[in-house]
């Protein structure tokens, strides 16, 4: 229970960090991907058929970055780019700071059975079958190289599936997002390389809990089997599914961008026609709102999309659904709540006013209330 407590209020917290819109922050130029090369140093992940899964997801990690870094508007940070042991919440931590829009962390799998084969993408979740715990549990148990883990990580034990329970809650804010993102790779796994689909599953993964973003972790084969060992460990098989994440990394960001956009930017060209001049009588019907953002696609105006932030009210413009927050006939009440909007990491949020249900200026507003 402690562990459960310390760490919602750790959520709670970071949580205000990042814009759960789409998990993509409105305010950003730059869309910032952390990529996670999983173990490393003493660590050396599974051996499968003698091959080393730490050498192997920092090769891919590293090739990713480099395609990535082609685009001006993406920024790559790495967890790690050499051999060295990283701690699970210290990989975490870096994403964190960064202010990152994705984390991928990248592994290759294994299994008693040298016949399974695939790539598969997992997000943070409650393992839906004994393979997923067992996945979960191999991956965890990193922490046992650590000497401090039961301090870092309040007493969690990977091999209790009790104590995973409380994990899932930690990413709950993003797991559309992080699906979304997660689907998009294994779409480009199965339609860039023809590997067998395993689909998104859910696991308890401990990298992924302490991140507060989309995040993703991506078992890129099966070390066990021989033929896609052979694969995974050569320049060729390491090339090509690097540029399939990459590549999905770029279609998951464009989706983003078409779906919302920066609204002040849009109202500035789209601003109301000049309305006739407000009577004293018709000074009772101006109220204000604050604007958070836009979309193309319908959001749900539930807190966890919004930061947090309470009573969110969705309306259509023209082809734009629109958000707003908070609802005043008093211009120094919609100023604190345009704050506390910008301080829960909506910065560009703007103050708009009514007359009834008619939008008009706020400079027509304010002079009509003087």
């Amino acid at each position: 229970m402690r562990f459960f407590k310390l760490h919602l209020v750790v959520l709670l917290y970071f949580g205000f960090l990042m814009n759960p819109l789409y998990g993509y922050s409105l305010s950003k130029k730059t869309f910032v991907v952390v990529l996670d090369a999983g173990h490393g140093g003493h660590d050396t992940g599974n051996r499968g058929n003698g091959y080393y899964e730490k050498t192997i997801a920092l090769n891919i990690a590293l090739s990713i970055g480099k395609i990535l870094d082609k685009y001006q508007d993406i920024k790559v940070i790495y967890t790690r780019k050499s051999d060295k042991f990283v701690k699970l919440v210290d990989r975490a931590s870096i994403a964190n700071k960064a202010d990152a829009d994705l984390f991928i962390s990248i592994h290759c799998d294994a299994f008693t059975s040298s016949k399974a084969y695939g790539a598969g993408t997992f997000v943070l979740g409650l393992h839906a079958n004994q393979r997923n715990f067992e996945i979960a549990k191999r991956e965890n148990s990193v922490i046992f190289y650590e000497e401090d883990y039961e301090k870092n990580y309040d007493g969690f034990d990977p091999n209790n599936p009790e104590s995973v329970i409380s994990l899932t809650l930690m990413q709950e804010t993003y797991s559309n997002q992080s699906i979304e993102a997660a689907a998009t790779i294994q779409k480009s796994f199965v339609a860039n390389l023809g590997r067998k689909d395993r689909t998104v599953k859910q696991a308890g993964f401990v990298v992924l809990k302490y991140t507060y973003m989309p995040s993703v972790l991506v078992e890129t084969g099966f070390l066990t089997n021989r033929r896609e060992g052979a694969y995974l460990n050569s320049k060729k098989g390491q090339n090509e599914i690097s540029k399939a994440i990459a590549k999905a990394i770029v279609n998951y960001k464009n989706e983003l961008e078409k779906g919302v956009v920066n609204q002040q930017l849009f109202d500035e060209k789209e601003a109301p026609k000049e309305a006739a001049k407000i009577t004293s009588n018709e000074t009772k019907d101006i109220r204000f709102m604050v604007q958070l953002a836009a979309s193309k696609k319908p959001i749900e105006a539930k807190p966890y999309n919004f930061k947090g932030l309470k009573n969110i009210v969705r309306q259509k413009e023209g082809i734009y659904y629109k958000y707003f927050f908070g609802n005043s006939k008093s211009y120094k009440l919609i100023q604190k709540e345009q704050r506390k909007a910008r301080r829960a990491g909506f910065k560009s949020a703007f103050i708009v006013s009514f007359r009834g249900n008619q939008k008009i200026k706020l400079s027509e507003a304010l002079d009509a209330l003087k």
